[in-house]
């Protein structure tokens, strides 16, 4: 049985709101060779919610945010995306509905040949019709959305930080003003500072912008910090799917396990305050 906290049980910040199933993926089963990844999954995404998705390597995480787009073909079950099943869709449809999702990969992935204006600017060459001039404007509103400065449009990948290029990174993934932004380790590899920067920028979009954002995270300041619901990868399935704070005060055994060596380091941090006062 999947026990989940019932939806809206904790309310959405003042001036946001939740609304309707935009992803449900059901039944999902999936596996390479012997390796199970997912036996009968399910789990919902809501319009307008931040939903991360945690559990141990190698559990498949990122594997289902490839799922969720139509990417990798489960073995079993269904992908509905606003009710309609993926594999239903025609290649146009399928592609409509990737345009209105933002990608941030694990890694990043900008394209080192070429400049930052460039690598943001990509989406906006291949499926808008949008003049030069204000594919600019738009590379350098993005740009200062992640707190970057038009200075370094012409720049390459290579002279900037590991930080910056998160946030190069996250502007092509708002570029073409997505519905969605699936986020693949956002803060991997990042130290402390720009773990807190990534966290803030992703809070800030979502309020700014309206994004609905689903991000896996091996993370726990940003899973608990910036998030409305977690998922628990936890034997094959989620069997866990829950607020912040639920998860915090379960006495269930796989949740305490995972969830108490974090504990120490988000008290430190003032998360477990901020969300026991809530």
């Amino acid at each position: 049985m999947v026990k989940t906290q019932p939806f809206g049980a904790a309310p959405p910040p003042a001036g946001r709101a939740w609304g309707e199933e935009l992803w449900r993926l059901e039944e999902i089963s999936h596996a390479y060779g012997d390796v199970v990844l997912f036996k009968d999954a399910t789990l919902s995404v809501h319009r307008g919610e931040t939903l991360a998705i945690i559990g141990e390597s190698g559990c498949g995480k990122s594997v289902w945010l490839k799922i969720m787009l139509g990417i990798i073909e489960p073995d079993e079950g269904r992908v509905l995306f606003k009710g309609t099943d993926l594999q239903k869709m025609s290649d146009v449809e399928l592609e409509q509905v990737r345009q209105s999702v933002g990608y941030l990969f694990q890694a990043g992935a900008l394209f080192d040949s070429m400049t930052v204006h460039d690598n943001v600017a990509y989406a906006l060459y291949e499926h808008t019709d949008m003049p030069l001039d204000r594919i600019r404007e738009r590379v350098v509103h993005c740009l200062e959305m992640v707190g970057l400065e038009s200075r370094i449009v012409d720049l390459y990948p290579a002279s900037l930080s590991g930080g910056m290029r998160k946030r190069v990174a996250l502007a092509r993934a708002i570029a073409v003003e997505p519905e969605v932004v699936l986020y693949d380790e956002p803060t991997q590899g990042l130290d402390p500072q720009n773990i807190t920067r990534i966290s803030n920028m992703i809070e800030s979009l979502r309020d700014r912008l309206a994004i609905t954002s689903v991000l896996v995270t091996h993370d726990m300041r940003c899973a608990f910090g910036v998030c409305d619901r977690i998922a628990l990868v936890h034997d094959h399935k989620f069997p866990y799917v829950a607020s912040p704070r639920w998860f915090l005060e379960s006495e269930d055994p796989p949740v305490k396990e995972f969830i108490d060596d974090a504990r120490e380091d988000l008290e430190e941090v003032g998360i477990v305050a901020k969300l026991s006062a809530r």
